[in-house]
Order: structure tokens, then sequence, then C-alpha cells
């Protein structure tokens, strides 16, 4: 497959029977040619084994590339471009994918890093949401609550788990009217919506998102235009759930079909609503404490993953002014 050259003087056989050698290899050997163009190596497939040839210093690397591929075409079934160059990446820069809870933990392989819970509140979030159909998120900013659902969706579509992902969240009850605000209908809503669309760039290409969009596989949309859809097959998230009215609420709950999953995130402490008005949230988790099927994940400013100040001001915002 790959040249040897004159510095390729060693030779490693890699056992691959616990995988399906064409998965793994990929459609044409791609897999095994992102690894000869990355690394300068050799590898071919004899058997069971794969040989890999090149430089010595280099065997023990792609031993522990290999390895990992199969772990997670173990655990996911399938292995992509994507997958294989975040292996790469991450070996190359001496961090393991791996690392020290293993690949049960990984929930997304992207580009350049590998999403999986920080915390123990994103530990919690992450087996609810591999057990229950529907999840609540509760806490402050920072907590990775939107971030980690986001990629919870994305790795269910690429597990073909779902065939959509809709994102939503409301978009008017911060203090302004759309009515009010310049452009068009888009360029009205698109500024609620922009944290979905942060955290869908930074998990998958942007050209591959646009696709996406344009083909409505994942939609991006202002919490109205929930109203009268029943959702099969797709994975659902409603962010900033805390500024959502009863009635609003109780619409989104009813939108679920089958096959589909929920997470709804909010902060408890952030509720932008009038003051007489109830917010949905707050009411929902009162309604449904109780109701089998629904997990309810609190976390903590331990759980704040962002800047350090970001943990330090939530707190001083937490206590009694003057203490």
């Amino acid at each position: 497959m790959g040249l040897t050259t004159a510095k390729s003087a060693a030779e490693k056989r890699l056992p691959i029977r616990e995988v399906n050698p064409v998965e793994l290899l990929g459609p044409n050997d791609t897999n095994l040619k992102l690894i000869e163009n990355h690394l300068e190596v050799s590898l071919f497939l004899r058997g069971d084994e794969l040989v890999v040839r090149g430089d010595e210093s280099k065997l023990a690397l792609i031993e522990n590339i290999i390895v990992e591929m199969m772990a997670v075409l173990s655990r996911k079934k399938f292995l992509d471009k994507d997958d294989v160059l975040t292996i790469i990446r991450l070996n190359q820069s001496g961090k393991s994918s791996l690392g020290e809870t293993g690949l049960d933990s990984v929930i997304l392989f992207t580009r350049s890093e590998v999403i999986k819970p920080r915390t123990a509140g994103q530990e919690r979030y992450f087996a609810a949401a591999g057990k229950y159909e529907m999840v609540f998120g509760l806490g402050p900013a920072g907590t990775g609550k939107t971030y980690m659902a986001v990629a919870f969706a994305i790795s269910a579509l690429k597990n073909r788990e779902v065939k959509k992902i809709i994102l939503t969240r409301p978009a008017v009850e911060a203090g302004e009217r759309l009515g009010f605000l310049p452009g068009d209908l888009r360029e009205k809503v698109d500024p609620y919506l922009a944290p979905l669309y942060d955290a869908l760039f930074d998990m998958m290409p942007h050209d591959k998102v646009r696709l996406f969009m344009d083909q409505k596989t994942i939609e991006v949309v202002p919490l109205a235009y929930m109203r009268g859809r029943t959702l099969d097959n797709a994975y659902i998230i409603l962010d900033e759930a805390q500024n959502t009215t009863p009635m609003q609420m109780k619409m989104f709950l009813t939108r679920m079909g089958v096959n589909s999953k929920i997470i709804i995130t909010g902060d408890p402490t952030q509720i932008d609503l009038p003051k007489h008005e109830e917010s949905g949230l707050l009411q929902a988790v009162r309604i449904l404490k109780d109701v089998e099927g629904i997990a309810f994940v609190e976390f903590d400013d331990s759980d704040i993953v962002r800047h350090k100040l970001v943990r330090r001001i939530i707190n001083a915002y937490d206590r009694p002014i003057g203490t």
C-alpha cells in the first residue's frame, strides 16, 4: 500500500481478529491511507494481521492508534474519517483518546479532540442521556449543559440512532421583541440561536453542518416553530428552557415522537420572563419529577468548565451583598 523508505527498517504485526478488517481499514483502505500519509509508514493486511513497516520509533505510536481504532469500532460499530484523524492527532500529541476512564466515556470524536465528561455532574448527565428518553439538565452557566447535549445529538446521528437533530430555544423572552429588531426573520432570530450554531460548528466541519441544514437533517429553530409538529426518529434539544412559559413547555414536551430523545437545559436562576409569568421549566420539574422515563440532572459550581473566573463570578452573585 504505502512505499517503504530506506528509513523504514522495522516491522511489526498487529492482530486484528477482534474486528471486521474491512470496517477497520475503511472503504478502499482510506483509514490506513490516513495513517500512512500522516506518519510516513506502510501498512498492509496479511490474513488476520496488520503489518506495519517504518521507522522503529513510530511503531509503538502506530500500535496505539490501531488499538484505539479497534476500540472505537467495537463500541460504535463503525469508524469514520473524523474518528481516525482525531485518534492520530491525539496520539501524536501524546494524549490517548482512551484516557483513564476508557472509551466508554467518549461522547464524540471531532477533528481536533475527544468530547467526554470532565466533571462529576457531566458524568451523571452522560449516563442519564444514555439511559433515559428525556433528560433535564439544570444548573448554572458554564457547566456544559448545552455543549454536551449537542454532542449527544451529533453522536446519535453519526451512530444512526436517529435521523435528524432539532435544536431550539425561546427567541423573544429575554427583553427584546423580534418586530423591533432590524433585518428579515432569519436575521432577527439567528442571534438568539447563536450558541447552538457555535456548538455545531465546533464539533463538525462547517460545510457538513451547512449540508445537513440544507437537507433538514439538522434544524436550528425558534421554539415557536415547534408548534404543530410531531418529531419521530429525532434528537431534540430545548436550550434556555427557564425562559419558556408553562404553555410553551407543554407544547414542546408533547412534540416527542416515536424513537425520539429530548434534552431540556436551563438555569433556574437566570429567568428573563416577566415577574408575573411562571417559568415553564420550573413548573415542568415540579410536575414531572416522578414520571418514569425522565431524568433530572443538577449541576453546581463544581461542574463549571469555562474560565476559572466564571465560577468565582457565579459564587459572588449567589452571596448576599455585603457578606
